[in-house]
């Protein structure tokens, strides 16, 4: 394999050829599992604007594995999580955007594995579609979750 043959993989891999995604921020957790050594484990909830959707906020939560694997980052961390997402201000697209474009996403294990939210708009409806599911290289998960924002006039109090 020629060193250019394997230039895409690379920069696939290490995330050079993704577009910028919103970043999340931490608002909570709570604890699910007492683990006697390492942290416990929990549900996060972080939130994330859209970067290309002014207007719309989203909150997730995800399950989170503690343990002395979580501690040192190698655990894996459930498929399962939730999403929420609604309109904060007078929406407006930043860009334009393609159906399904990832918008935010979250490493859940040390190799391959990722909790994703992708981004479509139903145009007959007129309302912006968030889906979060999880995917790993070799087997993702069907769990998923969605969140739908209506785009509605903005009134400001």
């Amino acid at each position: 394999m020629k060193h250019t043959a394997r230039l895409p993989l690379l920069l696939a891999l290490t995330g050079s050829l993704l577009p910028a995604l919103a970043s999340g921020e931490e608002i909570g957790s709570v604890d699910t599992v007492f683990k006697l050594l390492g942290p416990d484990d929990k549900i996060v909830i972080e939130a994330f604007d859209d970067p290309k959707v002014e207007g719309v906020s989203c909150h997730l939560s995800r399950a989170k594995k503690g343990g002395m694997s979580g501690a040192v980052g190698l655990a894996e961390d459930l498929a399962d999580s939730s999403i929420a997402c609604r309109q904060i201000g007078p929406i407006r697209f930043v860009k334009e955007f393609d159906p399904g474009e990832e918008v935010f996403s979250k490493s859940t294990s040390i190799l391959f594995k990722k909790m994703r939210v992708v981004r479509f708009l139903d145009k007959k409806r007129n309302t912006l579609v968030y889906l979060v599911y999880s995917d790993k290289l070799i087997e993702g998960s069907p769990k998923n979750s969605i969140s739908t924002v209506p785009i509605m006039p903005w009134k400001n109090p």
